[in-house]
């Protein structure tokens, strides 16, 4: 649209003398043919407010990138190239520390309880999702079992009568050795505790009997053995034998992996870090120094496997603290602190239950020296014996009431209900040796004495029966009454060896 003298030009016009073509040249006014037209002036003032308009539009542009983050700076420029080239044609050192960079799905890995990993190129850092860790599960596998514990469970109703009745329980287990003719399986102690008989359920879910090879209950510790003879050819083809690793190395915050037999449910595997080392946890065989994971472990994880992100073996998993109050806070027993126990029990004869006209028998009444009293009294904790059978095993050895046994055959002892599991397996005959804490004389202390014990039958107990309720009383101060200790069942009344079965305040309060 122009503008000129006044007049106002609103249309363009069809000119004839362009040889029939249309013309969308307007008329100039005042244009007589002897003047110059003024085309080029006009011309140049359009460019001068497009360049104008056009810078501007440039600074507006620049102005808002700045504000928002991604603006053309060189800092920008370094951070999107792979590698900046200077002058003299060298590459330029990357960034020492790089500040990671949080992809826009971090959020909701992190709400589905997996870790974001970042994945470092030269000079930048991105996020490339979530830790994926199905090759160490896929490699690991093979190498864990599931265990279930048949044992029968010995209760007492309100008017004293005892009853056995039968029980199931599922634990883990890590196939750590094999010894040519056996497959040996580490494992807690409490999980294979009391057992009747044992199965073992293998990758491929294949299943096959199991013994115990021993047991460390101060330790939580026990081997289990599982005849290769038993296994089919395509499941020894599946089957690994763990890759142990090194505890002791351990930093918070590394990745933990725990895989096990949670609920009894099967293998399953959760993740999480090391949240602590050498947390001290006090659980019922005493004080021990732990590794702290906030990976799930629940009911039937107890020794599965705790692993690094290399697939090795740094925990066998016991423990969780549980509460309203409490979220992620699981325990295990750390591998560099087992290897020495868990190579001992390996090393032990396989353990065939005994039938009841073979079983041998020491010939005591004992009761339990709990973590409580141990510490109160200054004893050392295992059974203490209250009553000796004149004739018997114990007392043919020279096995003194009074004394304290810590030891049945290199395995440590702690309570009574151990100590007549373990009697389970031996048979008339069997020469063993007990080691106990014995008494001083006109002294409070103990001297630890190992002595060989050949085992008698249940016959011979028949004539030299103990009595319930032992007229001796420990040497002992008062008996304490913290209620950090409870009654526990009796044994089988049948049993010689469970005349008298509890703790030592037990037996201190049935005399006082």
């Amino acid at each position: 649209m122009y503008e000129d003298n006044g007049n106002r030009y609103n249309d363009y016009r069809y000119d004839n003398n362009m040889n029939g073509m249309n013309s969308h040249i307007p008329d100039v006014p005042g244009n007589n043919g002897n003047k110059k037209p003024e085309f080029w002036k006009k011309a140049l003032t359009a460019v001068a407010l497009g360049l104008l308009f056009g810078a501007f539009a440039g600074a507006g542009l620049y102005v808002a990138g700045l504000l928002t983050g991604n603006g053309n700076s060189s800092a920008a420029k370094a951070e999107s190239a792979p590698a900046s080239i200077t002058e003299n044609n060298e590459t330029a050192e990357a960034p020492k520390t790089p500040a990671p960079a949080v992809s826009a799905n971090a959020s909701t890995a992190i709400d589905k309880g997996v870790i974001p990993a970042v994945t470092t190129t030269a000079g930048s850092v991105t996020a490339t999702g979530a830790l994926d860790v199905s090759n160490v599960a896929e490699n690991v596998m093979p190498a864990v079992v599931s265990i279930t514990n048949n044992y029968v469970q010995t209760a007492q109703d309100i008017f004293g009568q005892q009853y056995r009745s039968k029980s199931e329980a599922a634990g883990s287990g890590i196939i750590v050795g094999d010894n040519g003719d056996e497959l040996l399986i580490a494992t807690n102690q409490h999980v294979v505790d009391d057992a009747e008989s044992l199965k073992v359920q293998f990758i491929d879910g294949s299943e096959a009997d199991a013994n115990v090879k021993g047991e460390d209950e101060s330790a939580d510790l026990a081997v289990i053995a599982v005849n290769k003879s038993d296994l089919s050819g395509e499941t020894s083809g599946q089957i690994k034998v763990a890759s142990l690793g090194d505890s002791d190395s351990l930093k918070v915050g590394q990745t933990a992996i725990a895989i096990g037999n949670s609920l009894g449910y099967g293998q399953s595997v959760t993740t999480g870090v090391i949240s602590a080392v050498n947390r001290e946890l006090t659980l019922s065989n005493g004080t021990h120094k732990m590794i702290q994971t906030d990976a799930a472990i629940n009911p039937g994880n107890s020794g599965g496997a705790l692993l690094d992100i290399n697939g090795n073996v740094i925990g066998i998993n016991e423990a969780k603290l549980s509460s309203s109050a409490i979220e992620g806070m699981g325990y295990a027993i750390p591998i560099s602190d087992a290897k020495e126990i868990i190579d001992s029990l390996m090393n032990q004869s396989t353990k065939i239950k005994a039938s009841d006209d073979e079983r041998g028998f020491l010939g005591i009444s004992g009761v339990d020296v709990t973590a409580a009293i141990s510490e109160q009294y200054n004893m050392p904790r295992g059974v203490y014996i209250s009553k000796v059978g004149s004739g018997l095993a114990a007392d043919n050895a020279g096995i003194k009431e009074k004394s304290i046994i810590t030891s049945f055959d290199g395995q440590s002892i702690q309570t009574m209900s151990q100590l007549q599991s373990l009697m389970q397996y031996y048979r008339i005959g069997d020469v063993v040796k007990v080691t106990i804490q014995e008494p001083l004389e006109n002294d409070y202390g103990y001297n630890e004495k190992t002595i060989e014990v050949t085992l008698g039958g249940q016959s011979s107990m028949t004539s030299n029966e103990v009595d319930d309720n032992p007229s001796e009383v420990p040497e002992r101060p008062d008996s304490p009454d913290d209620g950090s200790s409870e009654s526990q069942d009796s044994g089988n009344p049948d049993d010689p060896d469970s005349y008298y079965y509890g703790t030592l305040e037990d037996f201190f309060n049935s005399i006082w």
